[in-house]
């Protein structure tokens, strides 16, 4: 489906990003993938899509570094030519109530899950512009659409992330270039592993399906929106969170 599309996918070494990047990778896509820190997770991610039948390259940086999301886009093109799907999935969580946050796990927040998709963005999309076509998937959360206690920073930048992918959308449109957000409920990842039991029970009581989400439901999502199925569909915000915002 994908084969010679050129896909970058931010904090692609574990979790929902190392299962984007698996999905466009058993597609036949050359997978650029990014990380920070995780060498060893994001050359074993590397090795499997290969064994998959996809090309895969590693390249290490922080996206709320603008320099370092503008040398991810410019080594894409350098490697591959051009860059046809981005999906920015980097992401972390410093969890406090207001009263108790710091300004630097509020402005960390930030700077990661909302300003290194501005950062990555505005490098693809001037590449994306040339090439009149391209497709932009922006991971969201359904808490950045409802908000939650404790997660004022965390829901404030996936709020932000919404607002900037129907800005943007909007603005590259008629360039044939799509933009789309997928907004995860409570999907099993290392990030939901360290919630308590009573944490996890109360939250599944809030889901009509009755099962938390995995991360191979967010990848088919992703991956749906970068096919030729998703091509009539831009500015939209996709929840995956079986029923749980509706």
């Amino acid at each position: 489906m994908f084969k010679g599309k050129n896909v970058v996918v931010t904090g692609g070494s574990r979790g929902i990003g190392r299962a984007i990047a698996l999905e466009f990778g058993k597609k036949g896509a050359n997978v650029v993938i990014n990380y920070v820190s995780s060498d060893t997770e994001a050359e074993k991610v590397a090795e499997e899509i290969k064994n998959l039948g996809g090309n895969a390259i590693l390249v290490k940086g922080d996206v709320s570094s603008f320099e370092e999301g503008k040398k991810l886009i410019d080594e894409t093109v350098k490697v591959f030519g051009t860059i046809d799907i981005l999906i920015n999935n980097a992401g972390i969580t410093k969890d406090g109530l207001i009263m108790r946050m710091k300004e630097e796990h509020f402005d960390k927040v930030i700077d990661i899950n909302l300003k290194g998709v501005f950062n990555t963005c505005k490098s693809a999309v001037s590449h994306m512009l040339k090439q009149r076509s391209g497709k932009i998937i922006n991971i969201s959360s359904v808490v950045g659409v409802v908000g939650n206690a404790g997660q004022a920073n965390y829901a404030a930048s996936k709020a932000g992330v919404i607002g900037l992918t129907k800005s943007i959308a909007k603005e590259v449109g008629a360039r044939g270039i799509t933009v789309n957000a997928v907004a995860p409920g409570f999907i099993k990842s290392d990030m939901t592993d360290v919630l308590s039991e009573k944490v996890k029970d109360g939250m599944l009581g809030l889901i009509p399906l009755n099962r938390f989400g995995n991360v191979e439901d967010v990848a088919r999502t992703v991956a749906f929106l970068a096919s030729e199925g998703g091509d009539y569909i831009t500015g939209q915000v996709i929840n995956v969170d079986g029923g749980m915002v509706m």
